[in-house]
């Protein structure tokens, strides 16, 4: 890819410098709009584009129209559309000018999923800040950080740069600079080490402003106690607990009342490849979630235990591209120790090998107990792939797709193919079982 060559020709602190030039020209080109909205970022290890999409429901609940980036998709006021970019934290012009197309229509917030890579490229330069949103943090893109230790720093410079920012005052009215984080996460209290206009936390730690507790999952959705309120949520995941109260914290802090949340929340039917269940009435579940790293499918397979089952029939891969290759053979162990049938198969695999990434995921599987072609299959073709696990499947057992969620494009080596591993699971399950 061209862009692969240019960075090997041209040197870091160029490109650093190129990336800052941009993000600045863009902001000037489209006349610096997030100074006319209130602006709310959501960064953290997983969570992000699910809280992005929650905060912008409960404004919108509470009559506001918004705009929103996330990996999932992009909202103008009453237009949504897929993210088809692949990326979490789009260049510095497409977001400026989404941006100013909000201004145009009328939107008083904007909710944006804002990633460490985006830190790294300055895509947060002529963004201006009003709150940032901590979901949590555990290990990913290692390499791309080198090391575990830079992925952290790159988090808290968004609450460096909030900090730095000056107030914005929007029709003669001062917005307050906020914090919310992630009470129950290790991380917190660094990530609320700021000085802002008020910090506020959500968990189900005593300290937390926003604590939930008797939480319940099930298939048909979650559980939880508020605030004396009971909130039933048809989000599947237990992480979405977190999700929840992280978007009720933030949405708190502009004023928007706990009732009013509670009635957003409970109107969602589901994120886009997030924890999304397809039926075509076939007798047997077929889950689809993005979940690409260890910790978020740790808390995949915590969720599904409380759903009742026969088999698990999970598909996965790894990607490529440099991204955290420690990770591959660590999904294949926890897959190994989770599914009863594994199939590995290709993801993301930019220009590395995809072979040599399943074998990878595969090798972690075989080391915990799994026997190639027996329970243990490697399967390059993801649309072969997805057919076999689903050709696998009894009633009652459970087929789980993960990697990839609603994104709608695999990279592969010099550039990209379209796909949706949701439109893909529907094409097979007709196929097999005959229908039109």
């Amino acid at each position: 890819m061209i862009k692969n060559l240019i960075k090997k020709i041209i040197p870091n602190t160029w490109l650093d410098k190129y990336h800052l030039q941009l993000a600045r020209l863009a902001n000037y080109v489209y006349g610096n709009p997030s100074e006319k909205l209130i602006v709310i970022g959501v960064t953290g290890t997983n969570g992000k584009s699910t809280t992005v999409n929650l905060i912008s429901k409960i404004l919108e609940e509470a009559g506001y129209k918004t705009v929103l980036s996330s990996t999932v998709n992009f909202t103008v006021g009453n237009e949504e559309w897929l993210n088809n970019l692949k990326m979490t934290m789009p260049g510095r012009f497409f977001l400026q000018r989404l941006l100013s197309r909000a201004v145009k229509v009328g939107c008083k917030y904007a909710i944006i999923e804002s990633s460490s890579e985006g830190i790294l490229q300055h895509r947060h330069i002529g963004i201006h800040y009003d709150a940032l949103v901590f979901t949590n943090l555990t290990p990913e893109h290692i390499e791309a950080h080198g090391g575990f230790e830079n992925y952290r720093k790159a988090k808290l410079e968004y609450f460096k740069y909030l900090q730095s920012l000056p107030n914005k005052v929007i029709n003669g009215k001062r917005i307050n600079k906020i914090i919310i984080a992630n009470a129950d996460d290790p991380a917190s209290r660094e990530f609320t080490d700021f000085q802002v206009d008020e910090i506020l936390t959500f968990g189900t730690s005593s300290t937390a402003n926003i604590k939930g507790s008797e939480l319940e999952v099930s298939e048909r959705g979650i559980k939880f106690k508020l605030e004396g309120l009971d909130f039933h949520i048809n989000l599947k995941g237990i992480f979405d607990f977190y999700n929840s109260l992280a978007s009720i914290a933030a949405t708190s802090g502009y004023g928007i009342k706990l009732d009013v949340a509670k009635k957003a929340l409970e109107k969602i039917l589901v994120i886009p490849g997030r924890m999304e269940l397809i039926d075509i009435g076939q007798k047997f579940k077929v889950l689809v979630d993005y979940a690409p790293e260890p910790e978020s499918l740790k808390q995949l397979y915590k969720t599904i235990k409380h759903w009742p089952h026969d088999k698990v029939i999970h598909l996965l891969g790894s990607t490529g591209g440099g991204r955290d290759n420690s990770r591959r053979k660590i999904l294949g162990e926890l897959a190994a120790n989770n599914a009863d049938f594994i199939i590995v198969s290709n993801e993301d695999p930019y220009n590395d090998d995809p072979q040599q990434i399943i074998d990878d995921v595969a090798a972690g599987a075989i080391i915990n107990g799994k026997k190639l072609d027996e329970n243990l299959f490697k399967i390059l073709d993801r649309r072969q792939a997805i057919y076999k696990a689903l050709s696998l499947a009894n009633p009652h057992d459970l087929v789980i797709i993960t990697g990839k969620g609603a994104e709608q494009k695999m990279a592969v080596k010099n550039g990209y193919i379209d796909w949706d591993d949701r439109l893909v699971t529907k094409e097979e399950l007709k196929k097999l079982f005959k229908l039109s």
